[in-house]
Order: C-alpha cells, then sequence, then structure tokens
C-alpha cells in the first residue's frame, strides 16, 4: 500500500531534502498543489483533505496556520508532521525524537500531530536525557551547551551569504541566550534549570558537531567518562540510527572531529571524551543537520506515524 504525502512548503531546503528521499521510497508517493495555488488556503485544505500525511516546512506563524487547517478537517484529517520549530514544545504534539526514551517511538505512531526536532536539539537532547533519566547529570545543573553546524541550516539568507562569499569563515551567533532551540532543549532534555546554548556556523554546507562540557566533580558520586558513555550506549543500545562510538574505538583517537563525516545519513554518533586525572568530559554529537537533524528524521517520523516501521 502507498501512502500520500502533501509537503506543504516543499520549496524550501527542508521540503527539498524531504521530497528527495520519499521519491527515492515506494512506499510513499508525493503529491503537490498547483504553484499558483500554494498560497490558497483552500486549495491547500483540499489537498490535505486527499493525503494520508502532511508535512509542514513553512515559517512558524505559517505552520500555526497549515496545522489549523488540518485540524478542521476533523477526525478524518490526515496525519500532520510540523518541521518548524511552531509546536515543539506545544500540547497536544508528539514529540519526533523516536530514540529519546522508552516509548517515544510508540507516542509518535499514535500520534496525529507530530513536532519535527531541531538540529541541535537532536544532539543535545540525545546527549542530556540519558544522564539525567539515570541520575548521573542532576536535572537542575547549569547545563551548557556549544554547537557548530554547516550553513545550510541557517536558511534562504545565510545560504547565500556563504556561497557569494559574503559570509565569514566562522561566526558564533544566537549571543542575545534567546535561541528558538532552548525551551526544547530544556524541556525534552528533562532540565529544570535552562541551559546556556553557544551555536555557531562554518563555512561548510552540512554537517554538525553538538557539544556538552562537563565538571565530573560537580556530578553525583564523581562519574567517570567510561560511566556516562555506559550511560548512553544502554539508552541507545539496538537503534538503527542513534550509536555511541566507544572510547577504544580507533575513530576516538586523535582529539579531534570534524562534523561532516555522516552527512547525506540519518545517523546521528555519540561520543565521551574524557580526562580522569582532571576529572573532565566533552560528550559530542555528530549528526547532519539536514538529515537527522531534518529531512530524514522527518521520513523516519513518516514511517512511524503512517504504521511502516
Amino acid at each position: 500500500m502507498t501512502a500520500t504525502v502533501f509537503i506543504d512548503g516543499e520549496a524550501g531546503t527542508t521540503g527539498l531534502g524531504i521530497r528527495e528521499r520519499l521519491d527515492a521510497l515506494s512506499a510513499f508517493k508525493v503529491l503537490s498543489i498547483d504553484h499558483d495555488k500554494r498560497k490558497d488556503p483552500q486549495a491547500r485544505k483540499e489537498m490535505m483533505a486527499e493525503v494520508d500525511a502532511v508535512v509542514l516546512c513553512l515559517p512558524d506563524d505559517a505552520a500555526k496556520e497549515s496545522a489549523s487547517l488540518a485540524k478542521s478537517l476533523g477526525g478524518n484529517g490526515p496525519k500532520v508532521l510540523d518541521a518548524s520549530t511552531a509546536h515543539r514544545v506545544a500540547e497536544g504534539w508528539a514529540y519526533g525524537f523516536a530514540e529519546m526514551a522508552p516509548g517515544q517511538a510508540d507516542a509518535i505512531r499514535k500520534a496525529q500531530f507530530v513536532s519535527n526536532p531541531g538540529c541541535y536539539p537532536t544532539g543535545a537532547i540525545a546527549l542530556i536525557r540519558p544522564l539525567v533519566d539515570v541520575g548521573l547529570l542532576p536535572a537542575d545543573h547549569p547545563v551548557a551547551v556549544n554547537a557548530v553546524s554547516g550553513y545550510s541550516g541557517g536558511g534562504k539568507s545565510m545560504i547565500e551569504a556563504f556561497e557569494t562569499g559574503k559570509a565569514p569563515s566562522f561566526e558564533l551567533y544566537g549571543l542575545g541566550l534567546e535561541h528558538k532551540h532552548v525551551p526544547e532543549i530544556q524541556l525534552y532534555g528533562a532540565l529544570k534549570r535552562r541551559p546556556i546554548f553557544v551555536p555557531s556556523v562554518g563555512n561548510f554546507r552540512q554537517g554538525m558537531l553538538v557539544s556538552l562540557p562537563l565538571h565530573l566533580d560537580t556530578l553525583p558520586g564523581q562519574p567517570t567518562p567510561a560511566a556516562l558513555e555506559a550511560a548512553l550506549a544502554e539508552r541507545f543500545a539496538g537503534s538503527e540510527y542513534v550509536s555511541v562510538v566507544p572510547a577504544g574505538d580507533p575513530a576516538m583517537k586523535g582529539g579531534k572531529l570534524e562534523p561532516e563525516a555522516l552527512n547525506d545519513t540519518n545517523k546521528l554518533e555519540l561520543r565521551v571524551y574524557g580526562n580522569a586525572t582532571r576529572g573532565h568530559a566533552i560528550l559530542v554529537a555528530r549528526l547532519d543537520n539536514l538529515g537527522k537533524g531534518a529531512s530524514g528524521a522527518a521520513v523516519q517520523n513518516l514511517q512511524l506515524m503512517l504504521g511502516m516501521n
């Protein structure tokens, strides 16, 4: 059986990525609206009534309007997956990070409305949530998350700036400490204290590193780096897409890590770098900001929502 999908906003970076991935899967058929009707609410609503699922790849305000159109169809309406930030901490929306915690994949399967996670939060939550759940990281611990992404995660204007040579080679941003991903990281990281989040962008198209530095002597029981790694490994054991690279793996040698190795995949790798003598650890997540951080996660969620996985 083929599932039909309408991507509302398919011309953007995420929409194009989702369409490309769905077109490669025989289980999906993507239906498109006439170009001159893509902003016509009635035409969009009629399309929504015809499909099994709608993916919202729109600015937040437009995504809210589109979600309202879908909800107006009632119980016979389509499943809705929102790739914007509009509903990531909203009630009534399941969070689309299937590996985040036990039972999350089932919650996505049962939900009519699912919010696709942000790219930075996917890495941050994967590092934080398992440690909070087992008590290695207190929920009120002062957490700081640092991250670097390829410029494709910054939208049309950022992409143009980098590809025309107008942007710097590297820059920090979000230094007003009000980045829109912080509520998502706090809520699904199960943190009681608002974390500090310092994003940055480099002159490469896609790929991402998210890092969590920790002073081990400030944590309950002063856990070793190995204990942190074990907690992550237990949470993601058997996962198809999320893996923990063990400290003894040759890939951990050299003290360096580049962000592009997982590009064009739906994979997420986690590592724990530690210095037991100093009592320090740095936990690092590597992913493709357009893959597990966007389009790849969206397709994974659609498969769960439509009973394919």
